[in-house]
Parts: C-alpha cells; structure tokens; sequence
C-alpha cells in the first residue's frame, strides 16, 4: 500500500463556505448563454459565498474503460474557463467539480471490474488511466483558473477501495493544482475511505432522511478528528416533493410537487450543521444552468429553490455564516 499521506494538509480559503452547486451535468453549449449567466446571477438570491461548478464526462456503461470526456456533451474548457470568470465577477469563490456519468443511467457508484485481473476483461487499471487524464486534465485547468477547492471525484463507491490508484492520482494531481483538493465521497461512506489522509479536504453527499442528521453527524465526527482535516459536504439538498425528505437522494421519488417540504428539510438540515462546529461548510444541490420560470416554481419538483420558500430558508441561514 502506497503512504502518500499528506501530513500538512492545503486549507480552504478563509471565510464561510456557503456554495451553491451550478451548471450540472455540464451539457455543451449551456453554459455561454444569456440564460445561464441570468441563472448564476439569480442564484446571490441564496447569498453563496461559493459556486461548485459541477460537470460530467460520459462513459458508456458501468464496464466501459474510456471516458469521453473530450467530445460533446463533455463542456469546453472554454465554456469553464467563462463560467468560472462570471462567478469571480459576481464575487463568488470557485470549486472545479467534474465527474463522470454513465450514458446508459447506471449510477456511477456502480461503476466496477474484477478485483483480480481476467484477460480479455476490462481492469481497474484501464479504466483508471483514462480517469486519471480527465482528471489531471481539469486539474491543470483549476491551476489556470485559480480556483479555490478542486475535488478528484464524487461518489465513486465501489472505485474507492482501489486505494493505491486515488493516492497516486491525488499525488498527481497536487503537481498541477496547488491549491487543496477533495474527494466527494457518497452518504454512508465517510467512515469507510481508507485514504482520506491524501486529500486536503474530507467532503461528502450529505443526503440523509429527515429526523436522522444529528446520528450521522456524530458518525461522521469522530473520522474528521482522526484525519484532523477540514470537512464540507459538498453535496446535500432535498427535492420538492412531498414525499423528498425521507429520501433526499432520490430524485426519481414520486411525490406531488411541495416547496414546503423542501424548506422544512433545508431548515432542519442547516441547523444541524450549524450546531457542530466541525462542519466547514455545505455545497447545496443544485442550481441549473437555465432556470425555470419564477411563477412555476411552485410547480417544479427539483433540487432548485429558485422561487421557492426554500431559497428564504437558505437565505437566512447564510446570513449567519457556519463558519
């Protein structure tokens, strides 16, 4: 096993990390709009103090070991470059967050191979090199940018016992981008990552049932003491549906469309982070590149509060900052 630990870990910027997730999944051609640069405007009505710029590269399927992450829909680096510049307009720090996608619908926590190597079948191996160019790739580009945060992946669940691969990529990646980097790992897995000393920053998908945040939260406290890092989630949010809060992850969730239900959860949610000091901050889920009408909101169903009693619920809670 690789010990490439990091014993000084990079930190975060200082201030509140307030974040708004922007622009998923990322499609070509969204994100230089009129539309998309009226969207990330609205988006202040939530007062963010940082955009998460949030896109994916397509790979076919959960056994696929090519990432097409240079050809449409994957973004431009010119599309990043002009959103993370709009954000540094509107005074927003910027965290890179791409991942990848599975273009026929598996969950990329599903993504896998052989623990052991069978010729003829795909490996770890192959499909690491080419997530570790997409990689390295917009690392690269976090450096140009400047960004603020950049994270190596997101919910890769069955990837991350691969640990000598994430140590070596983090490695990697730390010779391009020299400000901190995380890893998003998925709800449930906090205190699973054997190689959460790597990265500078543990984060995770805080997307938890409704009435269970203080058990997770003193789950997950004991791993941020151990490793002695700062810890965001980088996800977490909550449809608005009636049904949502017991299963905030599950945007498939069929329920009637409830802004109510949303603001609850939002509410319920910020104030237990806000009581444990340990918690850096939250990345909120998600804020699209093209917004919906304001008088549909009570219509739609998403992640988005534009519009919404969730967006005041958020409003007044980033006016008192975690951190």
């Amino acid at each position: 096993m690789s010990t490439t630990a990091v014993t000084s870990p990079r930190t975060l910027p200082p201030g509140p990390f307030q974040a708004m997730t922007w622009g998923w999944t990322g499609v070509r051609g969204t994100w230089t709009t009129a539309a998309a640069r009226a969207s990330m405007e609205a988006m202040l009505e939530v007062r963010p103090t940082w955009v998460v710029l949030a896109y994916a590269a397509l790979q076919d399927t959960a056994q696929s070991t090519t990432i097409r992450w240079q050809e449409a829909p994957s973004l431009t680096d010119g599309e990043i470059r002009a959103a993370a510049a709009h954000a540094r307009e509107l005074g927003l720090r910027v965290c890179l967050k791409p991942t990848v996608n599975v273009a026929d619908g598996t969950w990329r926590a599903h993504i896998g191979f052989f623990d052991r190597d069978v010729p003829g079948e795909p490996t770890w191996d192959e499909w690491f090199d080419s997530y570790d160019a997409y990689i390295l790739h917009h690392a690269a580009l976090a450096e140009e940018l400047g960004a603020d945060l950049f994270s190596i992946g997101c919910e890769m669940v069955r990837a991350d016992a691969r640990e000598d691969r994430w140590r070596s990529l983090a490695a990697r990646v730390r010779e391009v981008y020299s400000g901190p980097i995380t890893y998003n790992c998925d709800k449930y897995q906090e205190d699973r990552l054997a190689w959460w000393d790597a990265v500078d920053v543990l984060s995770s998908s805080g997307y938890y049932p409704t009435g269970t945040w203080d058990e997770h939260l003193s789950r997950i406290e004991p791993v941020v003491e151990r490793h002695d890092r700062e810890f965001v989630f980088l996800e977490a949010g909550c449809p608005s549906r009636d049904t949502s809060p017991a299963r905030p992850n599950d945007w498939n969730m069929v329920g009637v469309p409830d802004e109510h239900a949303q603001a609850a959860y939002l509410d319920e949610m910020l104030t237990a982070l806000a009581g444990r000091a340990w918690v850096r901050g939250v990345a909120l889920w998600d804020w699209p590149p093209a917004l919906y009408a304001r008088e549909e909101a009570a219509l739609n169903d998403d992640y988005c509060m534009f519009g919404k009693a969730g967006a005041a619920v958020v409003a007044r809670h980033f006016a008192a900052p975690l951190a």
